[in-house]
């Protein structure tokens, strides 16, 4: 059968062979498939899946593979189906190989600084379990309900990566199926090698299309001491853009930089039932700082108070302890309070930190220029925006909304940015990939894509179509 050829159907005999593989309790053919059929991305609808199954180990994931490829059955791998770009949809109905029961925590190892994990293992255990370790893994994508699995296949990033980078920047190995069933592993419990292709890397952020990852290793930091937050208003986005490279200059290396509109404030103290200290503010940063002890946290924050001042922030707000977790709880309910009170939909945008005002202005003129309301909050620091359009009435709303992204996409390339800095392609910015990968490198991508599946039943419809 070719790649372009029609997948078969789940028959019973199919079925048979799943619950003589996982058991009758691990093959879920009812009703509750309907949970399985979606993400958390917004407007996205997909197709229910034929059968829905929970392995348990690698070694009947590769069953199930060798059953799906033989049979050209198409397999949508799922983490916790908190993905914002339809990566967990399945678009072909088919298998949904759900990862919920791989979630064992399998070693922390205090002497290398590592925790082996399986991918369902949800990132809020498995911050508690390493900091009971007297360990740190700094990577946060603002789901402490998604699983480490997902945020590998996705690359996910999130606040803390102006210090710390992203999901990749602490993978030092994994184990995967290929959609063959073989099972390889890649990468170690080292920091340096020059040991041929870095295969961990490539499948770390490849969204499920290249292998189902079924172990990961990652690096462990020391827990920091104290962690402060520097809350600053301005009197525009421009202003409090521009003074970012100057914290950065002085040598600071913030946990994170995040930016805050006032529409978007008023929008979470609706949601949350309390006000904040920006409130009549039209833009804020907020600067996460850690450090060892008090002393140089509160050093730390007072300098980046006066560098902002200096560069014409209207007031400095720091905080610690019980109030600096508040405030970063604020920042987290940024997108539920926007999906709370309208139909939205969300672009992350990533540009060179020095474009993040120009390209917040302009998006906004093309959201008025198309009838369309938005509201941006973003990573400051690392240069990524979240553009949130609300979906326009009238029967031409979604051929708006798709204009609308394609122009500020294509906006966001022509700053020397991508379309997406953390949330992935998924299904839901599949279209516009072309306006970020050039021809002759999605070309490459597709080979690649074929080389690990060549019956193209991984996760199909993502990314892009074959």
């Amino acid at each position: 059968m070719s790649m372009g050829a029609r997948y078969s159907v789940v028959t019973a005999d199919a079925i048979d062979a799943l619950v003589g593989i996982l058991g009758t309790e691990n093959v879920l053919v009812g009703e509750d498939r309907k949970n399985y059929s979606r993400d958390e991305a917004p407007n996205t609808v997909g197709a229910m899946p034929e059968v829905v199954v929970r392995p348990t180990s690698s070694a009947t994931i590769a069953e199930v593979l060798m059953l799906a490829n033989k049979l050209r059955i198409p397999v949508t791998p799922r983490g916790a189906g908190t993905g914002l770009s339809g990566g967990a949809v399945p678009i072909h109905a088919g298998i949904v190989l759900s990862l919920e029961k791989m979630n064992r925590i399998l070693e922390i190892d205090e002497e290398n600084f590592t925790v082996a994990a399986e991918p369902g293992v949800v990132l809020k255990d498995l911050c508690q379990e390493v900091e009971a370790h007297g360990l740190y893994y700094p990577t946060y994508p603002g789901e402490m309900n998604a699983t480490i699995g997902g945020n590998v296949a996705t690359n996910a990033g999130g606040m803390r990566a102006v210090k710390y980078g992203v999901t990749r920047n602490f993978l030092l190995g994994l184990e995967a199926v290929l959609p063959s069933g073989e099972i390889i592993e890649t990468g170690g419990g080292y920091i340096k090698s020059s040991t041929g292709y870095d295969l961990t890397q490539l499948i770390a952020g490849s969204e499920g299309t290249l292998a189902i990852i079924t172990r990961v290793l990652l690096k462990l930091l020391p827990p920091p001491g104290q962690r402060y937050v520097v809350l600053v208003p301005f009197a525009g986005l421009d202003d409090a853009i521009n003074a970012v490279p100057y914290i950065l200059r002085r040598g600071i290396l913030p946990m994170g930089i995040e930016f805050i509109e006032k529409d978007v404030v008023r929008l979470v103290e609706q949601f949350r039932g309390k006000e904040t200290p920006i409130h009549n503010y039209e833009a804020s940063l907020m600067i996460i700082v850690e450090a060892e002890g008090d002393d140089e946290a509160n050093k730390i924050a007072n300098t980046i108070g006066e560098i902002c001042l200096a560069q014409g922030a209207i007031d400095v707000f720091v905080a610690s302890g019980e109030r600096a977790t508040d405030l970063l709880t604020f920042r987290e309910k940024a997108w539920p309070a926007i999906v709370q009170y309208s139909k939205a939909d969300m672009a992350d945008v990533v540009v060179p930190r020095r474009h993040v005002a120009e390209f917040v202005k302009k998006a906004r003129q093309t959201s008025k220029d198309l009838g369309i309301t938005t509201f941006a909050v973003g990573h400051a620091g690392d240069g990524n925006v979240h553009v949130t359009p609300v979906m326009p009435d009238g029967v031409d709303g979604p051929a708006r909304m798709a204009e609308f992204f394609r122009k500020i996409f294509a906006l966001g390339v022509s700053m020397g940015g991508t379309i997406s800095g953390e949330h992935g392609i998924g299904y839901t910015k599949k279209p516009y990939l072309d306006i970020a990968v050039a021809p002759a490198t999605l070309e490459l991508m597709k080979r690649v894509k074929q080389a690990f599946d060549p019956n193209n039943i991984l996760n199909p419809g993502k990314i892009f179509d074959l």
